[in-house]
């Protein structure tokens, strides 16, 4: 895996991909042009364990017809200001959806598949989750 990172102006950057994607970086608070690298952090944890969710609750052939997660983080007051603490929520909307089979996709992404969950934990991050369902 390859990308670059190019200075556009002032506090932002435009992230290049191998893969030929990109995204526009801001850190200029006041500006808010585009997330903040910290804030890719975030998405790319709730994307990685949505993946890892929805792809759970479908080999156990629960009818999903959305899923969103809410995520919800603390940084250290000090520089570097790094992640303490993030909570995600999983909201999963459905058709007679088990309690158990979303309790074990995300317990399973949590604790086994999701490769950004293991690299904030690693560097101390205290990552706690929770679900609710949604009958559709």
């Amino acid at each position: 895996m390859k990308a670059q990172v190019k200075w556009v102006d002032q506090e932002r950057f435009l992230g290049l991909t191998d893969s030929n994607n990109s995204v526009v970086m801001d850190a200029d608070k006041s500006v808010k042009s585009a997330p903040s690298p910290m804030e890719l952090i975030l998405m790319g944890l709730g994307g990685c364990s949505s993946v890892d969710v929805i792809g759970i609750l479908e080999k156990a052939r629960q009818k999903v017809v959305d899923c969103h997660v809410d995520i919800q983080a603390e940084r250290a007051d000090a520089v570097p200001a790094v992640f303490t603490k993030i909570h995600l929520n999983f909201v999963v909307k459905g058709t007679a959806v088990k309690e158990a089979h979303v309790k074990r996709a995300v317990e399973l992404s949590a604790d086994k598949y999701c490769s950004v969950a293991m690299m904030l934990g690693k560097g101390g991050v205290e990552i706690t989750h929770s679900y609710e369902i949604i009958e559709a």
